[in-house]
């Protein structure tokens, strides 16, 4: 995983991993959970917090995280992103700072602009009282010298949805009715004080006791693990484990582009503008915050993760479905009460290297001779990917699609602008394309490596795949036998 937060990845990726070996070896108890603790966290000096005891209790939360628990115990939520207090308190509090660029000067244009006496002369600089600041801003647009700054959090300031503020004691909050679980606060807070809920009990738990489990890899993979390591090398290391199988979720691409495609042609006629349905951070924020929009203009097909999901249960009744990908979001979809017939759980390529590690397993170079998917369903991953087969499936079916106009809003910000004037009617395509990380899913938060590290794999991998057309490659597929809608009826 290539963020910010390398150190604090590290400790995770260790968490996570030792906790599963527990699970395997039907361990999670109190005592070999302390070990974690202090195999992690020896002492006597602590590594890179202020006490020892605080890096312990930090562990410990980790740990409830990756036994599938909340972070704290007398939390109830039900959130797949969640705060470790124990971490969250070396943040600034005051919102307005004055810096070492203050003259002092006569005119205390500052003072002057703060309407709630927030500010005040210390001894060698002004000083601003954080628990009078409103957070309003004029003292920093007052000032001459340009000496008072924002300090904005890094936690909130990654959030797309307005969803992350403060107690009286400066802790972070998330708020469970914005949340769109698109774990950007995770990765950005460079103190570990976020984290997302772990499913991998769940997976051992089912392999354990003989289940069925069938892994879905999303497009994403394709480049995620450096040269060579394509969908062949992580299928044949899920089966190592215990997986029964494992079939990649560009199939769930072809079979939700076929579904929309068919409901744009029905919207072009009517006139309707219409949006994406595969990234579940986007219809989140319709959800949350576009109500008329979710009702009237959000595409009713599942996402590629739900339409796998429900292939694999149609075709092996009682079977567990697994969905592997960058994304934290898709934690929440699994859990999300407005589609029928979810995957079991979710877990991210991070977790899944940790949970191969447990078992001493490593991706290793496979021959790429696996291949469900169109090339348009594995490019679902990456900006204009979900448009492109949507399209693409119009003119299998003799559509003309050459006046059609499409906006790819990538990234909280485009998308909100996005929603925004379809809302006030002053979008001008017809169709938007939503996705909450820049770049696509390819650079969702819990990638493996960087940007461009993936994007030259990810080429190399993708020149390997045949040409098959998405409505041919989707006659060998029992489309008739299971729902494509989110409320899981069949058309």
């Amino acid at each position: 995983m290539v963020t910010n937060d390398k150190g604090i990845s590290e400790v995770v990726k260790q968490v996570n991993r030792e906790v599963a070996r527990l699970i395997w070896d039907d361990q999670l108890d109190h005592e070999h959970l302390e070990k974690i603790v202090y195999d992690i966290s020896p002492g006597p000096k602590p590594d890179y917090r202020c006490c020892i005891y605080k890096e312990r209790e930090i562990v410990r939360h980790r740990i409830r995280l990756a036994s599938q628990e909340n972070a704290d115990p007398r939390n109830t939520t039900t959130n797949v992103v969640q705060v470790i207090k124990p971490a969250c308190d070396d943040c600034t509090i005051a919102a307005y700072s004055v810096t070492d660029i203050c003259r002092f000067c006569l005119g205390k244009a500052c003072l002057n602009s703060c309407h709630f006496g927030a500010i005040s002369p210390g001894e060698h600089r002004m000083r601003i009282d954080p628990l009078k600041c409103k957070e309003c801003g004029m003292c920093a647009k007052a000032c001459p010298y340009g000496a008072i700054i924002h300090l904005e959090r890094p936690c909130k300031k990654a959030c797309p949805v307005g969803a992350i503020d403060y107690d009286e004691y400066g802790f972070c909050n998330i708020d469970e009715n914005k949340c769109v679980h698109c774990g950007h606060c995770v990765h950005s807070c460079p103190f570990g004080a976020l984290g997302s809920k772990v499913f991998l009990r769940t997976v051992i738990e089912a392999i354990k006791a003989g289940k069925e489990v069938y892994g879905m890899c999303a497009p994403a993979a394709e480049g995620q693990f450096g040269m060579g390591i394509g969908m062949g090398s992580i299928r044949e290391a899920l089966k190592k484990i215990g997986f029964t199988e494992m079939v990649e979720v560009g199939l769930g691409g072809d079979m939700t582009a076929a579904y929309e495609a068919k409901e744009w042609i029905d919207a072009r006629k009517e006139g309707k503008k219409m949006t994406t349905s595969c990234c579940p951070a986007f219809i989140s924020m319709i959800r949350h915050q576009f109500p008329k929009q979710y009702d009237e203009n959000k595409s009713s097909t599942v996402s590629p993760m739900v339409a796998v999901s429900r292939y694999l249960k149609t075709i092996h009744p009682g079977c567990v479905t697994v969905f592997i990908g960058p994304c934290i979001a898709k934690k929440g979809e699994t859990l999300n009460e407005f589609i029928a017939d979810r995957p079991d759980c979710a877990i991210t390529f991070d977790e899944m290297v940790e949970l191969l590690a447990s078992r001493g397993i490593k991706l290793q170079p496979e021959p790429e001779n696996y291949q469900e998917a169109s090339i348009f369903g594995k490019k679902f991953a990456a900006t204009g990917g979900v448009a492109a087969a949507v399209i693409e499936v119009m003119k299998e079916m003799g559509e003309d699609t050459s006046s059609i106009k499409l906006l790819t809003a990538t990234g909280g910000s485009e998308c909100k602008k996005a929603l925004l004037q379809l809302k006030s009617g002053r979008l001008a395509e017809d169709f938007v394309e939503g996705m909450m990380c820049p770049g696509g899913c390819v650079g969702g938060p819990s990638r493996m490596k960087a940007e461009n590290e993936i994007l030259k794999a990810r080429t190399d991998l993708l020149k390997k795949a045949d040409g098959r057309k998405i409505l041919d490659n989707l006659k060998n597929y029992p489309m008739d036998q299971f729902s494509m809608h989110r409320d899981g009826h069949i058309d």
